[in-house]
């Protein structure tokens, strides 16, 4: 099983970073000439980890995830927006797209302040932006300047003179300015190479290759497959929990590998996801199946996590969300980031059952403060749930539903 969670992890990763020239946004580094020469201990370092401390749940506070996760959010959006601009459908790809089919070169930059000391020559155009007009001006030689919301086009046939004094692993004189602008203003630039016919997107320290969105699709195609697979044997795994719980049979490793495949989903998706924004409107197939197979896994396993975590819920959720691939297959982390060890015995609270009957959040809350574990209350009498509850008919219905579900789970049935 380890080895071939271990192959599905590798596909998954290939097919999110085959080729170095694939990768988003990637970080420039600010000091190019001088690297750091601990860096490549520190990755060497980083690569070895497999398993988080089990400090790591004490150690780090609500505060730090909080910061950790404004930080990834803002990152996240600020690489949508980018991909976004130049996605198949958008006015900026079609213009693009006519740019390269022509075998023509070009220098696009989007307003920001400070620009106007940088550029030199050129004629003001500002007309208001189209695919047609962007194409026929791009036939000169030297940058384009769009307007800050890109919905004019302001100048055209300008020289760009940034700061020499950035550095840049860039060779071409378009792409050299290209970077070094962006990274002088904190804007977008583009250029698009008149000799490989490669577009590439600048924006302050960050680097995007756009590739062809036949590429993107086959990727993605691949990855939903993959994704299909485990949704299935995630599902499997969710039976089963049912079977253990009614039963009084579920143990740690149970928790923890329905843990790990939803992990290992939420993972593949979010890789999904970013393909599907490159795809523009040509991913809106691949978004709805998207949908259909991750449609409950996080409310599953968020529900599941609240039942068996010694933690708490958010606190579990984070700890796993920073686990690479590679982590994900070491058992031993699911169960640090649900606070137990090895031997540590485990209580299901049953908050998952109970979010599938007619109770609201309030009197689910009630039921597991007084009852305390899930096989309990399958014993429980009808006169102790009336007084927990405080309704006799949803007390009376209540105990039929977990009777009728336990019924459906030995049948093999989803519930």
């Amino acid at each position: 099983m380890a080895e071939e969670q271990k192959e599905v992890m590798q596909d998954a990763e290939q097919n999110n970073s085959a080729d170095s020239t694939n990768l988003p946004l990637i970080p420039i580094n600010n000091n190019l000439d001088a690297p750091d020469e601990n860096q490549g201990k520190e990755e060497k370092k980083s690569r070895g980890r497999k398993k988080i401390s089990k400090d790591d749940s004490s150690r780090l506070s609500e505060k730090d995830f909080k910061i950790l996760d404004i930080q990834k959010t803002q990152g996240q959006e600020e690489l949508w927006r980018i991909i976004k601009l130049v996605a198949p459908g958008t006015a900026l790809s079609a213009a693009i797209s006519d740019i390269v089919k022509a075998n023509n070169g070009a220098l696009i930059v989007v307003d920001a302040a400070g620009l106007d000391k940088i550029i030199e020559g050129g004629f003001r155009v500002n007309c208001m932006f189209t695919p047609q007009r962007l194409v026929e001006l791009s036939k000169m030689d030297g940058a384009l300047i769009l307007s800050s919301d890109m919905k004019k086009i302001l100048y055209a046939n300008t020289l760009l003179a940034p700061s020499i004094s950035i550095p840049t692993k860039e060779t071409g004189t378009r792409h050299k300015a290209a970077e070094r602008t962006a990274r002088q203003l904190q804007t977008i630039t583009i250029a698009v190479s008149e000799r490989r016919g490669t577009v590439t997107i600048y924006y302050d320290n960050m680097k995007y290759l756009v590739k062809n969105a036949s590429e993107i699709l086959s990727r993605a195609t691949e990855s939903l497959q993959i994704l299909e697979k485990q949704c299935e044997i995630f599902e499997d795994l969710l039976l089963n929990l049912n079977v253990l719980e009614f039963t009084n049979l579920t143990n740690l490793n149970d928790v923890c590998l329905l843990i790990q495949r939803a992990e290992i989903i939420l993972k593949i998706s979010s890789i999904i996801k970013k393909e599907i924004i490159e795809l523009g409107r040509e991913g809106i197939l691949i978004r709805m199946r998207l949908r259909e197979l991750i449609k409950d896994v996080e409310k599953e396993e968020l529900l599941v996590i609240s039942d068996y975590t010694k933690l708490r819920t958010k606190k579990t959720k984070n700890l796993l969300s920073i686990l690479s691939f590679e982590e994900l297959l070491e058992i031993q982390n699911m169960m640090i980031a649900l606070g137990y060890s090895q031997s540590d015995a485990i209580v299901n609270k049953g908050y998952r059952i109970l979010h599938k009957t007619e109770l609201t959040p309030v009197e689910i809350g009630r039921v597991v403060k007084e009852v305390k574990n899930f096989s309990a209350l399958l014993e429980t009498p009808l006169e102790n749930l009336e007084k927990i509850i405080k309704n006799e008919k949803k007390s009376a219905k209540f105990q039929k539903d977990l009777v009728d579900m336990k019924e459906q789970v030995m049948l093999g049935k989803k519930i």
